[in-house]
């Protein structure tokens, strides 16, 4: 089941954005962008959807037409179970519900493995982008109409 994140999640969010992100650390050279995020902002924003219990998450922004999906992330003690796929297809969910059809997302390209996965799952590198010395891919999904 994919819910609202509640201020009473704020804990298990932060932990898992910092288990699954933590092997990143070394390969980028720095704290990947989720890490530092604020979460408490970022949850009373309705902007978070944890799985419950919290093994996984993603954080949405509606844009102008686009879907972002700024952050999916899933502790390393539940990845291999298929929960990013159900918090992409979520995403997808919630995308038409709001009448768009476009998704986006980045990531860094060092982060090859995530990238591949997202193609995987029809995402096209769209653009790269130098953010404060880190190198973006950016990535875009069309929905195909419901």
């Amino acid at each position: 089941m994919i819910r609202p994140a509640v201020v009473a999640d704020h804990t298990a969010v932060e932990d898992v954005v910092h288990a699954a992100y933590a092997p990143w650390i070394e390969v980028i050279g720095a704290q990947p962008l989720p890490m530092v995020a604020n979460y408490a902002e970022l949850i009373g924003a309705g902007q978070v959807w944890v799985l419950d219990p919290v093994e996984g998450l993603i954080v949405l922004v509606a844009e102008d037409g686009v879907l972002l999906i700024e952050n999916v992330a899933v502790s390393p003690t539940a990845q291999g179970r298929g929960l990013g796929r159900c918090l992409l297809a979520f995403a997808e969910d919630q995308a038409r519900a709001l009448g768009f059809s476009t998704l986006r997302l980045y990531t860094n390209e060092k982060t090859t493995s995530n990238i591949a996965f997202y193609e995987r799952l029809g995402y096209v590198a769209t653009e790269r982008e130098n953010i404060n010395g880190r190198y973006a891919v950016h990535m875009r999904k069309h929905l195909p109409p419901a």
